[in-house]
């Protein structure tokens, strides 16, 4: 690559890894700095996102640099016809850094090679969501201790699920065990169970969401079932609610047992399971601000 980029977590390796949350951790102490002083942060984002663009702005904002961009890909020149390469090459013009979300498997990567400045990957279709997986690495370190030796149970859209992708390819650097539970329409991809066993870790997979299935884990990984990865709307609607997590079923989990969630929520998770003090998934998303300021700072070289 030309440049210093983002575009997947194994562009990262461990000791980078724990380098950014250390870094992060720093940030949460003292999130408003002015260390991006002069610096401006194009938000190119050609499909829809709350959290993601707006810890992204907030991480940004708080650091003192600026933001520019787009939240809605109808109104740039796309519409016009302008190629994904002229996007980013007139965008390098006018940013010191881009994050980019785009519903194309691949894009990141095509832009990081177009780009005279770094492009951070902030979700590309169903591949990778790398700085989703800092935040919840630094979210399973502050509620763990540590790293390693954990078991991880990734539930509902795991043969789309950009961030529980992601989270597994990081986790092998810390022995992790991990439990996948998913219909069949949605299990695991056989490219991710490879790794797993090339690099040695240990996974098991169920198809119910039950209390003994999820009894020993120290990260209880939800996700949505995501509607715009099917092309098949009857498919969807098979499997939309196949698991729901109910407050019952956490009696029984590990006391320091913590439950995950990239947001957003649909019913996988009932409401009633928010005030549990295993429910994490709001201080997850509070802990993106922290974890992408670190991100940008270090592409940065700040």
């Amino acid at each position: 690559m030309a440049n210093r980029s983002l575009v997947s977590i194994s562009d990262y390796s461990k000791e980078k890894i724990l380098q950014i949350l250390d870094k992060a951790a720093d940030f949460e102490k003292n999130p408003n700095r002015k260390t991006l002083d002069g610096k401006v942060v194009a938000t190119l984002f050609f499909e829809p996102s709350t959290r993601t663009r707006l810890s992204f702005e907030t991480a940004v904002n708080r650091l003192g640099g600026r933001v520019i961009g787009f939240a809605d890909k109808s109104t740039t020149s796309g519409t016009k016809g302008e190629t994904l390469k002229d996007t980013i090459k007139m965008v390098s013009n006018y940013a010191d850094l881009i994050v980019m979300r785009n519903p194309i498997e691949g894009a990141a990567r095509y832009a990081s090679e177009v780009s005279s400045v770094p492009i951070v990957n902030a979700g590309d279709g169903a591949n990778q969501h790398p700085t989703q997986t800092m935040l919840d690495l630094y979210s399973i370190k502050k509620t763990q201790g540590k790293l390693e030796n954990l078991k991880i149970c990734m539930v509902g859209d795991l043969k789309y699920g950009r961030t529980v992708h992601s989270l597994l390819m990081a986790m092998s650097h810390f022995n992790p065990t991990f439990s996948f539970i998913a219909p069949d329409e949605l299990k695991m991809p056989d490219e991710y169970k490879t790794f797993c066993d090339e690099h040695g870790i240990k996974y098991e997979e169920h198809s119910e969401l039950s209390e003994a299935n999820i009894a020993d884990c120290d990260i209880l990984y939800m996700t949505r079932v995501q509607k715009e990865r099917f092309t098949d709307l009857f498919e969807y609607e098979r499997v939309k609610d196949v698991y729901t997590l109910r407050n019952k079923m956490l009696d029984n989990t590990k006391p320091t047992m913590r439950i995950l969630h990239p947001l957003p929520r649909v019913n996988e998770i009932d409401q009633d399971v928010d005030n549990n003090e295993k429910a994490y998934y709001f201080e997850q998303a509070r802990n993106g601000v922290f974890a992408r300021q670190a991100v940008i700072c270090d592409l940065l070289g700040l």
